[in-house]
């Protein structure tokens, strides 16, 4: 109401300790949304004002809460979500932005080169609104849990979340033992998947949703520390391999 009776941006800006350029955005989409000034409106935010692509948004869901952070830059007005994918998957890069393109369809979707891998790069003023999880400090030094709308998505789209998190921080890999069958050694092979995370909390949602569809696991300790989960159950890798796949 300030701004519409005509208080300078600078003056509300210092009144209610708030950044100058946030209090222009506000004032220009207040304006926009009125007709009082042209330009277009500012992208919506895909769950409060939109239709958000829900099997979209639990797989990019998946990717955000392994290898993904959101950045407020002082420079740039709107906070940045990045995800990081290695250069020796490009399949995975192009389906992360697919993911990005369709749970924030008005936003533009860049790509950062960095050393042996690329960040996937959107800005947006409605992140915060998608992803809660966000915070001070690395994600396994602090608790991680989902909103009950978050874990509706997830219940109603588990794999595409379980695919997210598998191509963020886990793999298929081939395993391989020796047996001694009629007096001959002989060397079988057999594919496993893997999720490794530090976060107690992250290991615990993958796992859980692991469990609502169908997947055996073990957990597996690095030194003393459980970090590691590990499918290696035929019935289980085979339901894996028909919803997740290798990294490609």
């Amino acid at each position: 109401m300030l701004l519409r009776d005509g208080a300078k941006n600078a003056d509300v800006a210092r009144q209610f300790n708030i950044p100058l350029g946030t209090i222009s955005y506000w004032k220009h989409v207040d304006r926009a949304k009125r007709g009082e000034c042209p330009g277009r409106i500012p992208p919506q935010c895909p769950r409060c004002d939109g239709a958000l692509d829900l099997p979209a948004y639990s797989y990019l869901l998946g990717l955000y809460l392994g290898d993904g952070h959101i950045i407020q830059n002082r420079a740039m007005r709107s906070p940045s979500l990045s995800i990081t994918c290695a250069d020796a998957h490009p399949g995975l890069m192009d389906e992360c932005e697919k993911a990005m393109r369709s749970v924030f369809p008005g936003n533009s979707v860049c790509r950062v080169r960095r050393k042996g891998c690329h960040e996937v790069k959107l800005y947006s003023m409605h992140l915060w609104c998608l992803f809660p999880q966000h915070g001070p400090g690395k994600k396994h030094d602090r608790r991680i849990a989902l909103e009950l709308w978050q874990q509706d998505i997830v219940d109603a789209h588990p794999w595409e979340f379980i695919r997210g998190l598998i191509h963020s921080d886990g793999c298929r890999i081939t395993n391989w033992t020796t047996r001694i069958v009629a007096g001959e050694r002989k060397r079988y092979e057999y594919p496993r998947y893997f999720f490794t995370n530090k976060s107690d909390d992250i290991r615990k949602l993958f796992t859980d949703t692991l469990d609502k569809v169908g997947v055996g696991w073990t957990t597996l300790a690095r030194g003393s520390d459980p970090f590691d989960i590990s499918v290696a159950r035929k019935a289980s890798v085979a339901l894996m391999d028909t919803h997740v796949g290798p990294k490609h």
